[in-house]
């Protein structure tokens, strides 16, 4: 099944600035090939529900490899049955 995702991964326990654990995030989801743009606050997803499970997995993998011991995710999810849409058709529907 088709979705759309707002994946928002915080590693914790890591001082007060995560950039260098999100640019380690950023590398593993831009190597999955999956349509994603990154806002302030996470990544737009576009892809089979599935995979982008699989990459949230990915993506808390190669923290843990980095020695987060700690990581809190948020993880929202929109289909549409009736036909396919992209992110993109989204935002312009609506322009």
């Amino acid at each position: 099944m088709k979705v759309s995702a707002d994946l928002c991964i915080v590693p914790m326990g890591v001082g007060p600035s995560v950039s260098p654990y999100v640019r380690e995030i950023k590398a593993v989801i831009e190597a999955s090939g999956l349509t994603a743009t990154m806002h302030p606050n996470g990544t737009n997803i576009e892809g089979e529900l599935s995979d982008i499970c699989a990459l949230a997995e990915r993506c808390e993998a190669r923290l843990a490899e980095l020695g987060v011991q700690r990581v809190f995710f948020t993880l929202i999810f929109s289909s549409r049955r009736d036909k396919e849409q992209t992110m993109a058709e989204k935002l312009a529907a609506v322009s």
